[in-house]
């Protein structure tokens, strides 16, 4: 007698799809020409707007730039594959239009820096001043950071507050208002 069981089928998590990527031709110490790593660029830059949320190539053109400016290594140029992380990090937010995409890009600038930072206050670049600076300055931005991800959630939920309240007690003879209260503004005579 053969016995079949049925076996519960496991969802496998679906991989999400190549991240957007940028190879870079050195132009300058300070510029690099951002070009697609598969050499189609008509399909390159249309992925670079829709991982921006944007329909400007202008904007597109001036991020590449800022990005570039914020992934400098501390020691060294411009570094590929930090602008590649810093896109990575911006499409993951998957900005809705370019006021997201903004701040998309302050976050993962400030978390970029941020690690540099950090990096630099292990110790080995300084004495204990040094460490006590670099940690400080390192706490600050990742405080603009947590900042910046509160910002990213009331962009994009409203800035509505909701105010619970548990308990409301009035006492005898007491009274309670609920909604807005404006003190009257008191009337001049004469």
């Amino acid at each position: 007698m053969t016995r079949t069981e049925a076996v519960p089928s496991t969802s496998v998590a679906k991989a999400p799809a190549r991240r957007t990527r940028v190879k870079l031709r050195r132009i300058s110490s300070d510029y690099s020409k951002p070009y697609p790593p598969d050499g189609d660029k008509k399909f390159w830059w249309n992925r670079l707007k829709a991982a921006l949320g944007t329909t400007s190539s202008d904007f597109v053109n001036a991020t590449l730039v800022q990005i570039q400016n914020a992934s400098r290594m501390p020691s060294g140029g411009i570094s590929e594959t930090s602008v590649n992380a810093v896109l990575a990090f911006i499409e993951a937010a998957e900005p809705k239009n370019e006021m997201e995409a903004a701040l998309a890009i302050q976050m993962a600038c400030t978390h970029a820096v941020a690690m540099a930072v950090l990096s630099r206050a292990g110790g080995a670049y300084g004495g204990d001043r040094h460490v006590a600076i670099m940690a400080s300055a390192g706490a600050r931005l990742l405080n603009a950071f947590t900042g910046q991800i509160e910002t990213m959630r009331r962009l994009r939920n409203g800035g509505t507050q909701i105010i619970r309240i548990e308990r409301i007690e009035v006492s005898n003879g007491g009274q309670a208002v609920i909604g807005n209260v404006k003190a009257a503004s008191p009337t001049r005579d004469g």
